[in-house]
């Protein structure tokens, strides 16, 4: 069986499944327009398209030899406005101008004008939709306490703990019902924690803990720190969350009751003594670059995961891309997915 191989959430929609993409334009200033419309413009028909489009994705990743394929986002115009589309007191209409991740850029964005909590549960029938299409264990994807906080407007709270909180306490509802249901993998994503490692040390991990509150034992938590996208593919000089990051809060996060850690370094290698900080998680590495369209070979793959080797053991180790594939387009993922599974099924 060798290393098992997972993928990290978003895969390319469709081209029948008519809805925004971020990954069209990571630089938008209104990442949120179009959605709520192209959704009303498919009318009867959009759950059928989604059922249609997300089993794709599924059995594209599994075709391709993914053991743990995600739903692929499919019905997301990004993994965080999605998600808070589905919150109380969060504003779509009257948005806020600012910038976000550490200043790299600016957008409107979605403004909070009151507590955050649940509007309704909706991950679980995203996940029954895309476990459907196959007997392998699915994962599902969700925003972090702090990434959300850092990607709305707040015009209430004036605080991100206290946010962080709030929102942490409307994953965990989301959390436990995807536990109840039979989902095995639940996976929270937290870029921000390596933009804001002191902000994670501080109150960053806490907060994801309490989103994982009372999560079974039975059940894989993971947390996905992305460093970073371009705005298109093949560009090489574009801000990065610094090199140092992960080693700051490894130690931390690994002993928290998260289970699983995901971490990039295909777009720009770790020194990878970074994974004997952690003794008991087990660590996601990312082997195959999201935003290049030079194909890495499973030589290439299977020589970096055996350097990996020589500091976790194979039982704690998962092959992955580093982060989701939605900006390389079906057949740049399908090829690059192919030779990963190649490289991690011949090793451990």
């Amino acid at each position: 069986m060798g290393l098992l191989t997972t993928c990290i959430g978003a895969y390319p929609k469709p081209d029948y499944v008519n809805l925004p993409d971020w990954f069209e334009d990571l630089d938008t200033p209104d990442p949120t327009s179009g959605w709520a419309e192209a959704m009303d413009a498919m009318g009867e028909e959009a759950i059928e398209i989604l059922n249609r489009g997300t089993r794709e994705a599924v059995l594209d990743q599994v075709n391709a030899g993914i053991d743990i394929p995600t739903d692929g986002e499919i019905a997301r115009e990004n993994y965080i406005h999605y998600h808070c589309r589905h919150l109380e007191n969060i504003d779509f209409v009257g948005l806020t101008e600012r910038q976000v991740r550490t200043g790299n850029y600016t957008a409107k964005l979605p403004t909070v004008r009151g507590p955050v909590r649940p509007r309704d549960l909706f991950l679980t029938e995203d996940w029954k939709r895309a476990q459907q299409a196959t007997e392998h264990p699915v994962k599902i994807t969700m925003p972090g306490p702090l990434t959300v906080a850092d990607t709305l407007a707040d015009d209430y709270y004036g605080d991100l703990k206290t946010f962080g909180q709030d929102v942490a306490a409307a994953l965990n509802q989301e959390v436990l019902n995807l536990a109840e249901a039979g989902c095995q993998h639940i996976q929270i994503d937290e870029p921000l924690f390596a933009r804001y490692p002191e902000r994670a040390l501080e109150f960053g991990i806490e907060n994801l803990e309490r989103a994982f509150h009372n999560c079974p034992a039975e059940v894989t938590r993971t947390v996905h720190m992305c460093c970073g996208y371009p705005d298109r593919i093949d560009v090489e000089d574009y801000p990065k969350a610094p090199l140092d990051s992960y080693w700051k809060i490894a130690k931390t996060l690994d002993e928290s009751s998260v289970m699983a850690v995901s971490l990039e370094d295909a777009h720009r290698h770790n020194d990878l003594k970074l994974l004997e900080e952690f003794s008991n998680t087990t660590v996601l590495l990312g082997v195959v670059a999201i935003a290049k369209s030079q194909v890495e070979s499973a030589e290439e793959i299977r020589s970096r995961l055996k350097q990996a080797l020589e500091h976790i053991e194979p039982s704690r180790l998962m092959a992955a891309p580093d982060c989701g594939l939605g900006i390389l387009g079906r057949d740049l993922s399908l090829k690059k997915l192919r030779e990963l599974s190649e490289a991690a099924h011949s090793l451990g």
